[in-house]
């Protein structure tokens, strides 16, 4: 039995949730500009994701957030496509199966919300990442779709719901 839960994010949250994006990109030695480094919806993720067809999931575990992502229109895009967004794990939360159920809660999401396709972008030295991506079915593209703003993530995938 796991001992964490996997949740809607609450007003309450933004703190911390902000504090494991920002923790885990300074972790991997992600540029801090043109990235999700530097995004103004960090300091209010709730209401950043308080919008029809957006959600933003939080895993919990002993009353800390562990992880979390999000599911929202591509912005600039086509609206059938969604875009997998802010999806980071502190060490803790790594290595137990987490980022796949929360891969999953996301892309039920996704579905039931009516979206065609899920996108995302990312970075070449986030390997473990790559892996679950590519294990959930994403492929990648030549280049990015959309309007997302963060030139630095040079990875692009993209998969059919």
């Amino acid at each position: 039995m796991s001992s964490y839960v996997i949740r809607e994010i609450e007003p309450e949250d933004n703190p911390q949730v902000k504090k494991v994006i920002q923790s885990v990109l300074v972790e991997m030695g992600v540029p801090k500009v043109g990235t999700a480094y530097e995004d103004k919806s960090l300091d209010d993720m709730y209401a950043t994701y308080d919008h029809p067809r957006m959600t933003y999931f939080v895993v919990e575990e002993d009353e800390k957030i562990i992880g979390s992502a999000g599911i929202a229109p591509l912005q600039g895009g086509d609206p059938s496509v969604c875009e997998l967004q802010k999806m980071y794990f502190l060490p803790e939360a790594r290595g137990r199966g987490v980022g796949a159920e929360m891969m999953q809660k996301c892309l039920n999401y996704a579905k039931i919300e009516g979206y065609k396709q899920c996108y995302l972008e990312t970075l070449p030295y986030m390997v473990n990442a790559r892996k679950l991506y590519a294990r959930t079915g994403f492929e990648e593209l030549d280049g990015p779709m959309g309007d997302t703003g963060h030139y630095n993530c040079t990875m692009w995938m993209i998969k059919d719901l």
